[in-house]
């Protein structure tokens, strides 16, 4: 091999080719890498972000439906034996006042055997008088205590959060004269200026910017009212 010969293999152009990567070729391959790694990244975030979404709308509707289903459930236990009465109202307005505010007109049911969401200070007794009660800013509570207390008469009953993401409510009453329904966000008063009790709550509920209504049939007696 002639020297010539040798110092032309040995050319730096004759490694790049055959020995590795040029500085140059290395800086664009981390280039890339970074913008892969970037689209990457930004692509896993938007899909956490909108999973936490539908998650949180997801667990918005479950409570919702949660807490309906619940408070249907309790009043129909109120217009079954042994909670109603013959010739009874079962559930109904009553003068009601809270720990911490003032009197007011409540809906009232009895519950014989009580609620799972009640805690007792001591062994539970039967034949609880409950009231439901919206607060604007604290949520649906559950106002209740037993006939048999001491001081039934004179204490204000006990209370339980049911839920704090019921912001108001509204009375649906149908109209039989009109065939329709009317929905009022304060009590409808009858011919002796008594409030009537309503077919139906509609209860809204709100979660950082979410909001939905949801209807809460009251049982008992409908006289062929329509189911919508």
């Amino acid at each position: 091999m002639t020297k010539d010969h040798a110092s032309r293999s040995l050319s730096p152009s004759r490694l790049r080719r055959h020995g590795g990567f040029t500085l140059l070729e290395i800086l664009l391959s981390l280039a890339l890498v970074g913008l892969m790694l970037i689209a990457l990244n930004t692509f896993v975030f938007s899909m956490g972000e909108l999973w936490g979404r539908g998650s949180d709308v997801h667990l918005f509707d479950r409570h919702v439906r949660a807490v309906t289903r619940f408070l249907e459930r309790e009043l129909r236990s109120a217009v079954l034996p042994p909670a109603a009465k013959p010739n009874s109202t079962p559930i109904a307005w009553q003068e009601v006042r809270p720990q911490m505010g003032i009197t007011e007109k409540l809906l009232t049911f009895d519950l014989t055997a009580g609620s799972r969401l009640f805690v007792w200070p001591e062994r539970p007794l039967p034949e609880v008088v409950c009231s439901l009660q919206v607060r604007e800013r604290d949520g649906l509570y559950l106002l209740w205590h037993s006939r048999l207390e001491k001081n039934f008469d004179t204490e204000p009953p006990r209370e339980t959060l049911v839920t704090p993401l019921v912001t108001g409510i509204a009375y649906d009453y149908y109209e039989v004269d009109f065939n329709r329904w009317t929905t009022e966000r304060t009590l409808k008063l009858d011919t002796t200026g008594e409030p009537k009790v309503p077919q139906r709550l509609r209860l809204t509920f709100t979660y950082d910017k979410m909001t939905k209504e949801s209807v809460v049939t009251l049982p008992g007696p409908t006289g062929g009212l329509p189911l919508f």
